[in-house]
């Protein structure tokens, strides 16, 4: 049993290689390059969604006001609506009151 144990830690303490970097790690960053670019997407990204925005804020706004113009309209409407009403049963009573004429 001790003979395992002796075998076991001795190959614990054999140290094993690591691989060496074979690529430069210069060529494979992105560098100044690449951040500039980044940043110039990231920005334009920003713009686009200000822009996107600022129109579907727009596009709500003249919902609102079309919405309450045609409430407006309506309302005229049915007063105009409500005020032939009354003037049809004013002559409808005023005919009313007359005798009917004989012949």
């Amino acid at each position: 049993m001790h003979d395992v144990l002796a075998a076991l830690a001795g190959a614990a303490a054999t140290p094993t290689p690591t691989p060496t970097p074979q690529v430069d790690p210069e060529l494979v960053t992105p560098g100044v390059e690449g951040f500039i670019i980044t940043a110039l997407v990231a920005v334009a990204v920003i713009l686009l969604v200000w822009d996107m925005l600022r129109r579907i804020r727009r596009g709500r706004v003249r919902a609102d006001i079309e919405e309450e113009l045609r409430a407006e309209l309506d309302a005229e409407e049915q007063a105009e609506r409500a005020i032939e009403a009354t003037d049809a049963d004013d002559q409808s009573t005023d005919a009313g009151d007359e005798p009917p004429a004989r012949t």
